[in-house]
């Protein structure tokens, strides 16, 4: 592949106008020192100011040329001032995910020297876990596309939880395709089934998919908790966790718990992948009382740039792409362990472009580096 990678680019609302502008220039850079081929990028405007602008959340044609680029890069979505009849937030990305069968839900979870760290154990500064989600049922399936709820009068409110066997099939073959991958790389890979499966036919139903595909796999240990107990698990024990595969709603609430952690939602990376495509965003909200303030933390944008360089790599087979990856997520790692990235977020005296410029200056430093070694 020699020809430019094309990037579906929704910066959307508040910070994630700020935090996207900077992931993309990082990636952009990261690719001319890796030598991976060029990105292009097909900016597509939507969110909560747009629907304000013009009564529709995505502009005219947006959600088709989205799916039909290599990947797609989202900043931010939604305002809480700008809200639908019924009280919910504008949030296009949910229709988005239904589309094009988003399923696996990828949220990191690491912690980098000085970096805040919300527990006492030493243990806890060796964090490198991975939450999964199932990104398109659950009880999402009620939210995405059709607003499925069932609105009885004003007295009562019925939402759908759905579990289905191809995308739960197709997300713990992914479970475990990422924990073969962990391995490969040296790294701890016990993949852990997170459910409320002693309570809910759903989840039990969930976790008997689960034990069907573990059989193709030996090689892999595994594990199972309930929710509630993952919950708890998660801040007295994190350290014993690889890989959790989850619900929709269940990930939603425990990767946020897991990113409080280590440091706060401005390291909160996240990748949704599909079949045929995947889309990377910070998995924080649009804070709109900083946005343009030079106050925003960038770097979980800028990882979910080097998640989604790394899908570029596996989709077009373009080595150059991997090594873009290798180089954002180093220079965050460096950054950190040299005390060189001091975000506002954290007490710090570092705003979006002195983060973004430092990221910059690590990646050229470590490509100075390996051509003069």
């Amino acid at each position: 592949m020699t020809t430019k990678a094309r990037i579906a680019l929704i910066k959307g609302d508040g910070i994630g106008i700020d935090v996207a502008a900077a992931a993309m220039q990082v990636a952009m850079v990261a690719c001319e020192h890796a030598g991976a081929p060029a990105l292009d990028f097909d900016e597509i405007r939507a969110g909560a100011g747009y629907f304000a602008e013009t009564g529709q959340d995505i502009e005219p044609g947006g959600e088709q040329r989205a799916g039909e680029a290599d990947a797609i890069f989202l900043g931010a979505i939604g305002l809480p001032a700008i809200r639908h009849e019924d009280g919910t937030e504008i949030s296009p990305h949910l229709r988005l995910r239904d589309r094009y069968g988003l399923y696996a839900g990828i949220r990191p979870v690491r912690a980098y020297p000085n970096a805040p760290q919300r527990l006492a154990d030493p243990r806890a500064a060796g964090l490198d876990l991975i939450i999964l989600r199932e990104s398109t049922e659950g009880l999402f399936y009620s939210a995405a596309a059709h607003k499925r709820a069932e609105v009885i009068g004003d007295s009562e409110v019925r939402e759908t939880l759905r579990i289905t066997r191809p995308t739960t099939e197709k997300l713990h073959r992914f479970a475990f395709r990422l924990a073969e991958k962990r391995r490969a790389r040296g790294k701890r890979a016990r993949l852990t089934c997170v459910d409320k499966a002693n309570v809910f036919t759903s989840m039990a139903f969930f976790r008997k998919i689960f034990d069907e595909i573990a059989r193709d796999h030996p090689d892999t240990e595994i594990g199972y908790n309930y929710v509630d107990a993952q919950a708890l698990d998660l801040v007295r024990r994190p350290w014993e966790f690889d890989i959790l595969v989850m619900e929709n709603m269940f990930g939603d609430i425990l990767s946020d718990l897991a990113g409080g952690l280590v440091g706060g939602m401005g390291m909160a990376a996240c990748a949704e992948i599909g079949d045929s495509t995947g889309l990377f965003q910070p998995a924080h909200g649009s804070a709109p009382d900083i946005m343009g303030q030079d106050k925003a933390n960038p770097l979980a944008a800028i990882l979910s740039a080097g998640l989604m360089l790394d899908y570029l790599a596996e989709k077009t087979g373009v080595a150059a792409y991997g090594r873009a990856a290798e180089l954002v997520d180093r220079a965050v790692d460096v950054g950190f362990a040299r005390n060189r990235l001091r975000p506002m977020e954290f007490g710090g005296d570092m705003g979006t472009i002195a983060v973004t410029a430092e990221i910059l200056s690590q990646i050229a430093t470590a490509t100075e580096t390996q051509a003069a070694g």
